[in-house]
């Protein structure tokens, strides 16, 4: 059953509505897989059988009856940071071992209400805070295409279950990159909504005002199924849009007459590899030859968008995990002298090295004689950063770029070097500064592995990013394949 495991939502869908196959059989199929290929991946941290078998057995009742939704018998994985009733949900941290949420997430939950099955729960950097999946509590999580190559991150365990078949759909969460790189270095496709357009309740937040939870799939049309099964407003989240949910309109209408604007500044970012920029180039060929006019626009204050993010972020990290204290939740340290002893030994040995480093520089920034200098100036750039967007789509209808300016590298090959590892989200923080959708689409391959294009698109157009992302994806043939383990 192992072809099974490679279908896209739209194939298995009507394999289920003619009862081919049934959602037992497809979640079983996953499940076979998984055991065979995950320890060499390692994708996954905890497993939920009292959740896939119960939500397969379902699934096939309402397939029998004719009934069911969107994702009716799709096999989903779930990212650590989104909350899951009963099921363990640690944000990839010790410091929240053995926590089991009371509620689910309303991301989760709408997928749920469409019949997903969730197999599982996925591995990711501390809290969302990396760009490899190295800097989990647990352990790395392994490229498909290159079991010695980092994922991406910080939803590297999502990308990698999509891109070695041992989940169709997976969702993760975006808050400088964090859905976009890891989809390109592991070729499958991942969405970045706009900031609002799904809600952001259950999610464990690291950065409130960047964080938004997106999609992985192997074919953008999937992107966008999940998408809108997720997205719309909820009274539960405050941020939250009530605006159309229409982000599938247009999907397939190609192209032809669209301006898609090209940043100078992006092709020129520091360390962006030439097999990279290649396949890229070949993309927006591919794209030109489809009927777009690509158009020249500069994004001028690129430069300062990783300095003024690793301000925001931080600070905003500082305050979120402030709650975890080792008093409600959590890790906690016994035989202490006082308070003080226990909250310091609790974050000491729950929280991670990059974890702390960004606590230490959120506080920092945020502290009395500071305060004006860095955040406050750093909020001022994110204006700017916005207004260049702004002015960069009254000439295009979307941009169109590399996502990560290199391929998957090795493990452990930046550990000790934080900014190499930040310098990997360059080319996507931007978007999240602005609060823009984004998404990225396998575009080629350099040095045997895979690259992704990015197209960002205005505020509240899903349906713009998506339809050029759709198109480039009929026009040059190339698709999200499974990546062969082992």
């Amino acid at each position: 059953m192992s072809e099974l495991t490679e279908l896209t939502i739209a194939e298995a869908a009507r394999l289920l509505r003619l009862h081919s196959i049934s959602a037992t059989e497809l979640v079983t199929a996953h499940v076979e897989h998984i055991a065979r290929v995950d320890p060499l991946v390692k994708a996954f941290l905890r497993f939920t059988p009292e959740l896939y078998e119960k939500q397969a057995e379902e699934a096939d009742r309402k397939l029998k009856r004719e009934q069911g939704g969107l994702l009716t018998g799709i096999p989903v994985a779930i990212k650590d940071v989104l909350c899951v009733k009963g099921v363990e949900t640690t944000a990839g941290s010790q410091i929240l071992r053995g926590f089991k949420p009371p509620y689910t997430g309303t991301a989760v939950s709408r997928l749920f209400d469409e019949g997903a099955v969730m197999l599982g729960v996925t591995n990711c950097d501390e809290f969302a805070m990396g760009s490899s999946t190295e800097n989990s509590g647990y352990f790395p999580t392994h490229n498909p295409w290159d079991l010695d190559r980092v994922p991406g991150g910080s939803s590297g365990g999502s990308a990698a279950a999509v891109a070695a078949g041992e989940a169709m759909i997976a969702l993760g969460t975006d808050t400088g990159g964090s859905i976009r790189q890891p989809a390109a270095v592991c070729g499958v496709v991942g969405m970045k909504p706009t900031y609002g357009r799904v809600s952001r309740y259950g999610l464990i937040a690291f950065a409130s005002s960047l964080d938004q939870i997106g999609p992985f799939a192997r074919s953008v049309e999937d992107a966008a199924l999940v998408l809108e099964a997720m997205a719309g407003h909820d009274p539960l989240d405050a941020t939250s849009s009530d605006r159309p949910n229409d982000v599938r309109r247009d999907l397939d209408k190609g192209v032809k007459g669209m301006r898609l604007g090209l940043p100078r500044e992006y092709s020129q970012v520091e360390g962006m590899e030439p097999g990279v920029n290649a396949a890229v180039r070949e993309a927006i060929k591919a794209l030109e030859k489809g009927g777009a006019e690509i158009v020249d626009v500069t994004l001028p204050h690129t430069d300062y968008g990783l300095a003024a993010y690793y301000i925001i972020a931080p600070a905003e990290c500082s305050s979120n995990l402030a709650r975890f204290d080792g008093v409600k939740y959590g890790l906690s340290v016994q035989d202490v002298d006082n308070i003080t002893d226990m909250y310091m030994r609790a974050r000491r040995q729950g929280f991670g090295t990059e974890v702390r480093r960004r606590i230490m520089l959120g506080t920092y920034a945020l502290s009395s004689g500071y305060y004006d200098a860095y955040y406050l100036k750093a909020q001022k750039v994110r204006t700017l950063i916005k207004r260049d967007f702004d002015e960069a789509f009254a000439k295009c209808d979307a941009i169109v770029s590399a996502t990560s300016p290199v391929v998957a590298f090795p493990i452990g090959s930046r550990t000790e070097d934080p900014l190499s590892m930040y310098l990997c989200d360059v080319l996507t923080l931007g978007g999240n500064l602005a609060g823009l959708p984004g998404i990225s689409v396998p575009c080629g391959m350099s040095q045997g592995l895979p690259v992704g294009l990015q197209v960002l698109a205005p505020q509240w157009r899903e349906d713009v990013a998506l339809r050029v992302a759709r198109a480039y994806e009929v026009a040059s043939g190339v698709k999200a394949e499974v990546a062969s383990v082992g």
